[in-house]
């Protein structure tokens, strides 16, 4: 009889792991490119062929990575307004789908930073390191006010200790509804500390994903795929509070994204419940709002809304037209201050409603 090396069959029984199946690699791009509206970034066609090609199981997601990476490479220099408008867009959607395809994770700090790094590699300077300054973004649905976020000096301490706290919370026996709540929680304060300058939102979905299915919960990976805006301004408000005004940090927007993604609930995702202005909607028992459209209650339009409409008049433009009618060159600063305030509060719509990264997309105001 032949001896066998206990140590070589039980390495033996080790697979490398396989591609997931073409339902779960839709999911994942889907997510990918859903999350990319948290930044208001487009994705090319060329992006929407590759992941194609990819669900339909002709290439790797290897392959889909490294033709990506090709083209922005051979396009490099170019400098023209669509292939810079959709690089980031692009590539961080790719590395999405690729990371939640991999069932390969470890609850930790040093999970989330490399999660950051491996989205934001080569296209933020510090990826998957911890910002060395503090930081304070005005905010549409706080009236142009900031939430506190935890000093640079404090990121790796808090962060370890919030981590720890989780670790030693027991989910076993709770309801999808209570599973919810409490992960509401935890996210919301992982993104509160905001460890990294930018790229916070998509690192904090993509690791709150993965979280949850080690743990053998199903993610309807839905919300994340249409309202990826909606989480953001969620995150806002459970981390905002002003007592002069007597406003209090609530959780009730956050916790309905997670119903939704965990326990099949439908509430309504709309921004603009989200606004300092909406009036405190009462829930049915379904908590799901019922709000009341009155003119009153319309969220306060900003002057870079107003210049907006003004450049639309009765006219349908694209983004860079309008950029071009406003004289503004920093992109990123018109999608937050401007086109994404005015598509949340329903003041403009898009003329491809179903296709929001298209490179066809023009703007109208909305009811037109």
């Amino acid at each position: 009889m032949t001896n066998v090396d206990p140590w070589q069959f039980d390495l033996e029984g080790y697979l490398r792991e396989a591609e997931p199946d073409a339902a779960e690699r839709a999911d994942a791009w889907q997510t990918g490119i859903g999350l990319q509206a948290v930044d208001g970034l487009p994705v090319s066609d060329h992006l929407l062929g590759t992941a194609k090609e990819h669900i339909e199981g002709n290439i790797t997601i290897d392959e889909a990575q490294r033709r990506i990476t090709d083209y922005y490479q051979i396009r490099e220099g170019r400098h023209d307004l669509e292939t810079e408008s959709t690089k980031e867009g692009d590539l961080v959607s790719s590395r999405i789908a690729q990371l939640l395809g991999e069932r390969a994770f470890v609850f930790s700090p040093v999970q989330l930073q490399t999660i950051h790094r491996r989205l934001f590699d080569q296209l933020l300077p510090h990826a998957g390191t911890y910002r060395t300054y503090n930081i304070t973004k005005k905010e549409w649905v706080l009236k142009g006010d900031s939430v506190y976020y935890a000093s640079y000096d404090s990121i790796e301490d808090t962060l370890r200790y919030g981590f720890a706290q989780e670790q030693g919370f027991a989910y076993a026996g709770l309801s999808a509804v209570d599973v919810a709540h409490h992960i509401a929680r935890f996210v919301s304060g992982v993104w509160q500390i905001h460890p990294f300058g930018e790229g916070n939102t998509r690192t904090t979905a993509v690791f709150a994903i993965k979280y949850l299915r080690t743990m053998g919960y199903e993610v309807n990976n839905g919300p994340f795929q249409d309202h990826s805006w909606y989480f953001r301004n969620a995150l806002v408000r459970a981390n905002y509070e002003d007592v002069t005004r007597g406003i209090a940090p609530t959780m009730t927007y956050l916790e309905r994204f997670f119903q939704n993604l965990l326990c099949g609930t439908r509430h309504e995702l709309k921004n603009r419940y989200l606004h300092l202005d909406w009036p405190q909607q009462e829930s049915d028992q379904n908590n799901q709002p019922t709000p009341q459209v009155t003119p009153q209650v319309t969220p306060q339009v900003t002057p870079q809304v107003e210049a907006l409409l003004d450049a639309l008049s009765n006219k349908e433009l694209s983004a860079a037209e309008l950029m071009s009618l406003l004289s503004l060159k920093d992109r990123k600063s018109f999608r937050v201050r401007y086109l994404q305030p005015a598509l949340a509060a329903s003041l403009i719509e898009r003329t491809i409603p179903d296709k929001p990264t298209s490179r066809l997309q023009r703007y109208r105001k909305a009811g037109r």
